[in-house]
Order: structure tokens, then sequence, then C-alpha cells
């Protein structure tokens, strides 16, 4: 990295040559914010995205590219073991890194600990931030995104000057602690798209309007983001996928390992976790997780049977 800024004593966020590696729903639109406000991004994915290069990005063809090219990479891929499958090797990222000073930024849901235990596995000099997102594509696409930090104050702040473009970053704590936050996200955002979607099936089946009841609803305590962001799709009875159900097996998954490792007893966690295990099983995971009204309603078949 290059010029210092004098108050912190880390890389000033405008002299960081910044890379993206990830481009899917979530990965490309946070690009095109990064690369907007920057002028200037390298990306990396398993196919190119033309919107992005024609834009001005810089496509690093190998992971070995990416890491030449940049001082710190934002990791979008669906989990740890994508990113560690392209690590090393004379084509990985850290070929490509060689010996400097670099940031990698773990944006993808995962473990609290196994970030750690990637983190103490690398170089000295390679500095871990986890920084996973809360607000889905809409948020990705509007730049609104929730970003959870969890890394050294320094490595943290750093962080936060390059993703503000994407977002609201905020520091929660040590490395891990946005993993951490997220898998507390996850269970709130798990919990409530169950019951969404289990009272909207009771209310249309008790020839009650879903959309009269959500209007009227939604002003009050049970009115939440989620609810206006899946509203229509659950009136409708809509899951083409968006958000879909199946990464909150992983999710909660990640959520119970906390609680263990922190000796807490959840009444509702393993719920969810059985109820979003049967979505899956039901071939329902690749559903938008407003699937939650059509699982509701062909338990109830099933059950009534």
């Amino acid at each position: 990295m290059t010029q210092l800024d004098e108050e912190t004593a880390t890389p000033a966020a405008t002299d960081v040559r910044l890379g993206v590696w990830g481009l899917g729903a979530m990965g490309e639109p946070m690009a095109k914010h990064l690369l907007a406000a920057r002028g200037a991004l390298t990306v990396h994915a398993r196919r190119e995205r033309p919107s992005l290069i024609d834009a001005g990005a810089h496509w690093a063809s190998t992971a070995r590219e990416l890491g030449a090219a940049t001082d710190a990479v934002l990791v979008l891929l669906p989990d740890l073991p994508q990113l560690e499958e392209h690590l090393d090797g004379p084509d990985g990222l850290l070929a490509g890194i060689g010996e400097r000073d670099f940031l990698l930024l773990i944006g993808s849901t995962s473990s609290p600990v196994g970030v750690r235990e990637l983190a103490a596995r690398l170089a000295p000099g390679i500095r871990v931030v986890d920084c996973p997102v809360s607000g889905g594509e809409d948020g990705a696409k509007a730049g609104t995104l929730s970003i959870m930090l969890g890394g050294s104050p320094a490595d943290t702040d750093l962080a936060a000057a390059l993703l503000t473009p994407c977002g609201t970053p905020v520091r929660l704590g040590p490395l891990g602690a946005g993993e951490v936050a997220k898998a507390c996200n996850q269970m709130v955002v798990a919990a409530t798209i169950l019951a969404l979607g289990e009272a909207t099936e009771l209310a249309a089946r008790s020839d009650v309007d879903p959309a009269a009841l959500w209007a009227l609803l939604g002003g009050g305590y049970a009115g939440s983001n989620l609810l206006e962001s899946r509203r229509q799709k659950l009136v409708d009875g809509d899951d083409s996928p968006s958000g879909i159900a199946g990464y909150m097996v992983k999710d909660l998954g990640f959520a119970a390992d906390v609680a263990a490792a922190t000796d807490t007893r959840p009444a509702l966690l393993p719920a969810l976790r059985e109820a979003f295990d049967e979505i899956v099983e039901r071939g329902l995971g690749e559903r938008d997780i407003a699937v939650t009204r059509r699982f509701t309603a062909e338990r109830s078949k099933t059950d009534a049977g």
C-alpha cells in the first residue's frame, strides 16, 4: 500500500487499489457503486461482466491477477470454501499478493470461527476484516446496505472508507464480530418471514384479504422493512427467486455455532432451523424467502391429508 494518513496511520482510502471478487446478485451492483465512486476498480469472477468492463473496470482473469493488481480485495463469494479454493497455487490470490501488506475484506455470510481461523493461517501482512452486508439486492442496487465490520480499529476504519459507496459501514467489534451480527440479523429475518408467510396463508384461508391485512398492519408493530420488501410477493403468492430461502440453512447454522460457543440456549433458533431445513427438503430452497407462504400451504395440505 502507499501513502499513509497521518491521523490514522493507515493507508488513505483513495490511494488503495481496490478489487472485487464475486459479481453475483450482490457483487455486481456493489462493484458498480465502487467503480463510480473511485473511478478505478479491478474485478474477478467466473465470467466477465461487460457492463462493468464498459464502465471502466479492469478485468482480472485469475485470482492471482486480481491479487497482483490490488492492495485490498472485497470478497463476495458464497462462503469461505469458495475463497480458499483459489487462495493457494500458481494462479491463487496469495501468489499475486506476494509478501506485500494486503487487506482482505470478507463480505460473505460465513462462520465467525472460520474467518478467525483463516486469518490466523495467512501471512502477518495480510490483514482480514469481515464485512457481511444486509439489505438484499434492493439495498445493493441502491447503495443503502448495512455493512457489519469486524477487525482491528485501523483496518475497519480503512474498510469503512472503502465501502461507504455501498451503504453504511459500522465497526461492531474484533474480527468475527461482523459475522456474529449477520447471524443475529438472519435469525430475525428468518423468524419474520416465517411469521409473515404463516399469517398471510392463515388470513387467506379465513377469507381475509391479505393485501388489506398488510396495508393495515404494516403501519403498526407488525410493520418492517422485510414486510415492505416482500408484501406483494406474499399477497400474490409469488416466490420467484430473489433472496433464496436455501441460504437460510447455512446462515442459521452459523447462528447455532455462535450460540454454542457462547453457551446461549435459544428457544426460537432450533425451530427456525427445523422449518428452513424442511423448506429445502420439500424442494423449495431455490425459491425466494417469500416461499414461506407456499410452505405453510403445502404443510397444511399434507397434515390435513
